[in-house]
């Protein structure tokens, strides 16, 4: 049954077999909590609105276009939702994208032990954590969760152009961090 293409799943459950919704949760639910998680830092709070996401979409499951795959699709739903609830806890954003230099704590004792990681990947993610939030996801949605620069175009509502050029700004920022705090060497 996991072998259903999207589409197929989308079709079952709107004939009424809601339990094959179940499907598209065990397939997102981790890609979409890392990408909320990034842009919460709260993973209780990110829990929460993962959860209304997922309600949103199975709500919204008979308006979907395919004009898009679902997954673009509901990533949009994900950004959008965790956008509304930043908004509603007055969020600060933005003067952390102020300036680069305002929001990295270049001088603190935060020390990244690659030893003390469980892998590579969370030593990176950890880094990309240090960035500004507008870099830190399109790095998060571009690495981890795989999405091509259209797809990422589509859920931030922004052009294939500006989301290159964020994710050229955003490698030249981790790039930055990497060399001024040493991270290198932790990487080699």
């Amino acid at each position: 049954m996991k072998n259903l293409t999207d589409l197929e799943i989308i079709e079952s459950v709107i004939r009424g077999n809601q339990s094959d919704y179940a499907i598209f949760i065990d397939r997102y639910k981790s890609k979409a909590f890392s990408l909320v998680k990034r842009m919460l830092k709260n993973e209780m709070d990110a829990e929460e609105v993962l959860q209304d996401c997922f309600i949103k979409a199975y709500d919204s499951l008979k308006t979907f276009r395919r004009e898009s795959k679902f997954s673009t699709w509901f990533y949009r739903i994900v950004y959008n939702t965790t956008l509304t609830k930043l908004s509603n806890s007055k969020r600060k954003i933005e003067s952390q994208m102020s300036s680069v230099d305002e929001h990295f704590d270049l001088e603190s004792d935060y020390d990244f032990k690659i030893s003390e990681k469980k892998d590579m990947s969370e030593f990176i993610k950890n880094i990309i954590e240090k960035l500004p939030e507008n870099y830190s996801l399109v790095l998060t949605m571009h690495y981890f969760n795989d999405m091509s620069c259209e797809e990422i175009s589509e859920t931030l509502g922004a052009t294939v152009s500006n989301v290159k050029v964020m994710l050229h700004r955003s490698r030249n920022a981790l790039r930055d961090l990497v060399q001024k705090n040493n991270y290198a060497e932790e990487l080699l």
